[in-house]
């Protein structure tokens, strides 16, 4: 039998893996500027937290979530989102009770949903998330969006525009739901099955409908922003006003409501026209919960957060942004004698913090500088049987081509120096 990858997953193979490095050093360098914390929670966690956090009626609870009953029964999903798991961590570690009052945290790692696969959107996929809980704030608000902005421009990402919109408070999101089913109950009998089961549960997931989006109801729908309570409308101007004051350039997008149920007040997304993309695209988005926190059996806890799919960054990122930036040396050994001098020699350079690889296969001198071209080294340290001998090592630097003999034990000294160290 041939053994293949599960459809919707990727292997990151050595040649990719630099790429990955960079991304995530700079997006944790980032989290470092902002004093955002990085906080790590399991990968699978009780089915029921998600139907709460996430919402029953959404498409990731209902179609894309891998659950599954473990050894005692208990129905186990592999977390599709990770916001609903620093909710239930943040309640169940009593962060809330912390005395600083706004808890800054961020998550990075591997996510699970069943959808069709397609570029830079796989089954198991990696998100990068930021979390600002216990603060109602525009301010905090306009904080996230920030250093959602800050990623864009870090990885050099084009022509994206922020765009923003309000769900308001409970007030406003009950006034705007009678709002959209009066309008909706007439079409009923025209849109989909699940827009139908959304009606009663949830209206204001019917305008998240993949089938029906172009069904002209749609784009006739009440917008949110038009319910607003006073105290809503107050916090989103504020933001507008933050924005502004900022030079952020935005766009308020009446029809942005994000896919998740846990949502209120400020929402995000970050849409980019990069080709490498596709036209429209959301490269990562967010909003406020004020919710959540409470949902999951906390006490009532502001939140606001935002996340961005790692493989669409990957996509949109330059291909020569990679963490290869070569090795500092490798060695090359001629003969048994030198091999076993040449492990003893690398074990004390990696002890000195050089990155440090050795010919194992015995080749002669040409196979071994091809591959310290490969590797990128800067120097490549030769030995033979007269270097044995003598105790010395030939370094050839590999850039200028100049090559001189060196006593071993004057050898670390000699190479932090021509390092800059």
């Amino acid at each position: 039998m041939n053994y293949k990858a599960p459809r919707g997953t990727v292997d990151v193979l050595p040649t990719e893996s630099g790429k990955w490095l960079k991304l995530e050093r700079i997006l944790r360098t980032i989290a470092d500027n902002y004093n955002v914390k990085e906080m790590r929670t399991p990968i699978f966690e009780h089915t029921e937290l998600f139907n709460r956090a996430v919402g029953d009626t959404t498409d990731v609870v209902t179609k894309e979530m891998y659950s599954f009953n473990d050894k005692k029964g208990r129905s186990i999903t592999l977390r599709p989102e990770g916001t609903a798991g620093i909710a239930r961590a943040y309640v169940e570690n009593k962060m809330y009770a912390w005395p600083e009052k706004l808890t800054k945290v961020y998550y990075m790692g591997p996510m699970f949903r069943y959808e069709r696969p397609q570029s830079g959107r796989q089954r198991q996929f990696h998100q990068f998330g930021v979390e600002m809980l216990g603060v109602e704030s525009p301010y905090v608000d306009v904080e996230c969006m920030l250093m959602a902005l800050t990623v864009v421009k870090a990885l050099d990402i084009k022509d994206v525009t922020l765009h923003i919109n309000s769900l308001g408070d409970d007030a406003s999101r009950e006034a705007y739901r009678t709002a959209l089913k009066d309008h909706f109950r007439p079409h009923l009998h025209e849109l989909c099955e699940d827009c139908n089961d959304r009606f009663e549960k949830n209206p204001l997931r019917i305008l998240d409908c993949k089938v029906d989006h172009e069904h002209p109801s749609m784009a006739s729908a009440p917008k949110t922003i038009d319910y607003l309570s006073e105290g809503a409308k107050a916090h989103f101007d504020k933001v507008c006003q933050l924005l502004d004051e900022l030079d952020v350039d935005y766009v308020i997008d009446t029809n942005l409501v994000r896919g998740l149920d846990y949502y209120s007040h400020t929402v995000f997304e970050l849409i980019s026209e990069d080709p490498k993309l596709g036209a429209g695209s959301t490269v990562g988005g967010g909003g406020r919960y004020n919710g959540l926190v409470e949902e999951v059996g906390g006490p009532a806890t502001p939140g606001v957060g935002f996340a961005f799919g790692m493989e669409r960054l990957m996509l949109a990122m330059d291909d020569d942004m990679t963490d290869d930036a070569g090795i500092d040396a490798y060695i090359m050994p001629l003969g048994d004698e030198a091999k076993d001098y040449a492990m003893q020699l690398i074990t004390v350079l990696r002890a000195h913090g050089f990155c440090c690889d050795m010919d194992f296969v015995g080749r002669g001198l040409k196979g071994q500088f091809k591959s310290s071209d490969r590797f990128h080294a800067q120097y490549a340290l030769i030995i033979g049987e007269d270097e044995v001998k003598n105790e010395i090592v030939q370094v050839r630097d590999n850039e200028t081509k100049e090559q001189e003999a060196v006593k071993v034990e004057e050898l670390i000294a000699y190479l932090d120096h021509k390092m800059g160290v």
